[in-house]
């Protein structure tokens, strides 16, 4: 009896529960979407300009879908949505051309920009954060934490849809980089691994504030370094090295980083 209940238990909890996309679903759209955007990626060469506008036209019509499993919790109607986002497209695809170039012009080891689009986690991190950006900007639920989420399970680099990035990002190596919702960074940033732009302990009230930090251009932040808080500002032309820990702002042209195991040194 005890079972039959537990199983009742679940099957009106799934009775119940509203729509939502299958996260394969959302993944396999992703991945379509990249190998059309970036022929780096694809694992098929298009025969005629035909072929690949249906394959276009097919990727529209999946988005369709996707955004129509959660009709009743849209902001618009999925068809506005899709419209929206597509428009959006070429711009986002500009930034990341530009984002592939600043990569490789910052990494001496990459040897050419097909190079790190097919293989840096760096620039697929930044890549499917654009696209997931742009839902978020929309109000599309669901759908951008999906997709930022997966790409962090693949490349260990974790950045909130709702972050504001810059031209020119540059992520390098990347494994355990932690971004959070309300960061705002600008043109020209370079990170290494093991950064964290994260918040301080704050409360549940304070969702809808800016709990991040700001990174202005042409910052340089090393590998392990933490940065935390709403209010703290990097401002541009710093670097901050490796294993530094921050909750307050430094002027502009700063270079911070400790000396020993001590004492912090600010020199701007």
């Amino acid at each position: 009896m005890q079972e039959q209940a537990f199983i009742d238990k679940l099957f009106h909890a799934h009775r119940d529960a509203r729509r939502i996309p299958s996260p394969s679903a959302v993944c396999n759209w992703l991945d379509g979407l990249l190998k059309v955007l970036f022929p780096e990626l694809a694992d098929h060469r298009y025969a005629s300009r035909r072929e690949l506008e249906q394959h276009y036209r097919q990727l529209k019509l999946d988005l369709f879908t996707l955004l129509e499993t959660m009709a009743e919790r849209l902001p618009k109607t999925a068809a506005e949505l899709e419209m929206a986002f597509l428009e959006r497209l070429p711009t986002v695809h500009a930034l990341l051309l530009l984002d592939a170039e600043a990569i490789l012009a910052g990494d001496p080891a990459a040897v050419d920009k097909t190079e790190v689009i097919r293989t840096y986690p760096g620039f697929r991190a930044i890549a499917v954060y654009r696209l997931a950006h742009e839902f978020f900007q929309l109000g599309v639920p669901l759908i951008p934490r999906i997709l930022t989420e997966h790409v962090h399970s693949l490349s260990g680099i974790d950045i909130h849809p709702g972050a504001a990035i810059g031209e020119r990002f540059c992520i390098d190596h990347g494994t355990g980089v932690v971004i959070g919702e309300t960061v705002h960074i600008g043109n020209d940033v370079k990170i290494y691994q093991g950064v964290t732009l994260g918040a301080l302990s704050v409360t549940k009230e304070m969702a809808q504030t800016k709990r991040h930090p700001t990174i202005q251009d042409r910052v340089v932040i090393y590998s392990g370094a933490t940065i935390l808080g709403g209010n703290t500002v990097i401002g541009h032309d710093s670097i901050i090295g490796g294993n530094v820990w921050l909750t307050q702002s430094v002027p502009p042209y700063s270079r911070v980083y400790y000396e020993g195991y001590v004492r912090q040194k600010v020199h701007s």
